[in-house]
């Protein structure tokens, strides 16, 4: 006996729920948190205001909501499967900046700076993946002839340095792309990185 496929009304409600949060994305890029209201993402989503909170409750898990979706894009749970490149970080980067929405990263870290901060964690955890996907790479690089220990804690330092050369490139093309050429920087970077690669253990 062949089991039933998902109710009708669990497919509309699945996708009343996709498209809210694609409104609620497109809206925080462009206004910010704060000037986006529940009137605003049901014009933008065609879905009634009244079905907004019954699905997110309030704004704050809306605001959630959308943040542990962009997370998961952009560094979803099978990245871990497999050890990145430094090129693929890179590419990664550049895949994010020219996406339609990568103001809403910025957008994201003001909120979690913020009093409220009710995606901190959410971009805490963010913040933490990129670095131990580039520490991981710089483990299997690093000399045979290194302490462990003292070996970790540079690496962990050399994660954060590139995290914040890759945050601030993209902060940069956003606020000024027609003088910021992303390719060429991120080149840049990457090829400054490879040459001093040995420093890192030093």
């Amino acid at each position: 006996m062949n089991s039933p496929g998902p109710r009708r009304i669990d497919e509309i409600g699945d996708e009343s729920r996709r498209r809210i949060l694609d409104a609620a994305e497109e809206l925080f890029a462009e206004r910010g948190f704060d000037r986006t209201s529940f009137v605003d993402i049901a014009k933008r989503s065609g879905i009634s205001r009244g079905s907004i909170p019954w699905h997110f409750k309030n704004k704050d898990g809306l605001v959630m909501a959308v943040v542990e979706r962009v997370v998961g894009r952009i560094w979803p749970a099978e990245r871990y499967e497999s050890v990145p490149s430094l090129t693929e970080v890179f590419a990664e980067t550049a895949e994010l900046l020219r996406s339609g929405n990568s103001a809403l990263v910025f957008m994201i870290l003001v909120e979690a700076l913020s009093e409220r901060g009710v995606v901190q964690e959410q971009y805490r955890e963010f913040f933490a993946r990129r670095r131990e996907g580039i520490e991981v790479l710089l483990r299997l690089k690093r000399p045979v002839t290194a302490d462990p220990e003292k070996a970790a804690e540079q690496e962990r330092t050399a994660a954060v340095a590139l995290n914040g050369a890759l945050l601030g490139i993209h902060l940069q093309a956003l606020v000024d792309p027609g003088k910021v050429d992303l390719d060429a920087a991120l080149v840049s970077v990457a090829t400054m990185f490879d040459r001093n690669l040995a420093e890192v253990w030093r």
